[in-house]
């Protein structure tokens, strides 16, 4: 399944990790704070600063999560993202 995000939306694929105290015990997704880094996988007609492929860091509450084919995915404003991550 393909998705086009609409005018100024990227369409970005990140990864949460499992987090364990020291203590051993594992943390809840509902207690964890959402993701800041990702990938962009489409972006809508109006974006200008990013492409396809850029790894990305966004404002912490930005966006909305969708899941599509058993994969959780952020759709985010081209003004959430915070810059692209450059190695």
């Amino acid at each position: 399944m393909k998705f086009k995000p609409l005018k100024d939306r990227v369409f970005i694929s990140y990864t949460e990790e499992v987090e364990k105290t020291p203590g051993g015990i594992y943390v809840p997704d509902t207690a964890k704070e959402k993701p800041q880094r990702g990938k962009v996988e489409a972006v809508g007609t109006e974006v200008k600063e990013v492409k396809v492929g850029d790894e990305v860091m966004f404002d912490r509450y930005a966006g909305s999560k969708v899941k599509m084919n058993g994969t959780e995915y952020l759709i985010v404003k081209e003004e959430d993202i915070l810059g692209i991550v450059e190695e």
